[in-house]
């Protein structure tokens, strides 16, 4: 990479850190530790701030509080925020759907699920999730193993069709595919690059200064955003592949 050093990297998190709904490798926790010695850390992901903790946050080394500062952690999109202090993970914001909207968006979920035969009467965990400022379907539920989220839609056919049938009845939301097996629902203009931008309000850092790291980075992936928007972005194949560009990364910063 020949562009200047980053002054903040955000991450996505499933398959790009860890595995799916799984937690960081011993590895990968003292990788982003001495990431944030040297920079801000950012972590964009569609999941709940329960995610964030148990993937990331206990599974971090021991660190100064000054390091532990420089995380910033954004579930749902960037629609609630969060920092990591001495006495715990406190709130910037949290800017949740109206309750009706919320009612609406579980509702289509399931009658288009079941309308294109994807809904599944056995899961791990609820297939719809409230999580606040964000309605979420996991056609396998939130703790289903990784092989069978990976056996479920390969191609991402299903997602695909789903979340057309999901968008077309709720025009005045964003749908978009999250997961493996996942599609969520937002307000209309809700993805990771709004979570971007609320990242250059809370920091002051550009977004010339920032770079992206992805799995998801193809047209129809949930990390397209933050690359059609401008940000430096590296695709990334799993959360070796992520170490592995860390570990050269650290040595320029």
């Amino acid at each position: 990479m020949t562009a200047p050093a980053p002054r903040l990297v955000a991450f996505d998190l499933d398959d790009t850190l860890a595995p799916s709904k799984s937690a960081i490798d011993p590895r990968m926790g003292a990788l982003l530790v001495a990431l944030a010695e040297r920079v801000t850390v950012a972590i964009i992901s569609g999941g709940r701030l329960e995610q964030f903790t148990a993937q990331v946050v206990d599974r971090l080394p021991a660190a100064g509080p000054e390091t532990l500062a420089n995380f910033h952690l954004l579930p749902a999109c960037g629609t609630q925020y969060y920092r990591i202090r001495p006495h715990g993970i406190e709130t910037v914001y949290a800017l949740d759907l109206a309750a009706g909207r919320r009612a609406a968006a579980t509702a289509v979920f399931e009658e288009e699920a079941r309308r294109l035969g994807l809904w599944e009467e056995t899961t791990w965990g609820d297939a719809i999730e409230d999580r606040g400022s964000q309605i979420t379907f996991s056609a396998l539920g939130q703790q289903a193993p990784l092989d069978a989220k990976a056996a479920w839609d390969p191609t991402g056919e299903k997602r695909n069709a789903l979340s057309a049938a999901v968008a077309a009845r709720l025009p005045d939301l964003e749908v978009r595919s999250g997961g493996s097996t996942s599609i969520d629902v937002t307000e209309r203009g809700i993805d990771k690059a709004y979570g971007m931008r609320r990242l250059v309000e809370q920091t002051g850092i550009p977004l010339d200064d920032m770079l992206f790291v992805g799995d998801r980075l193809d047209p129809a992936g949930n990390d397209y955003p933050v690359l059609a928007m401008g940000v430096a972005c590296h695709a990334v194949t799993g959360w070796e592949s992520t170490a592995e560009f860390l570990e050269g990364l650290l040595p320029r910063l």
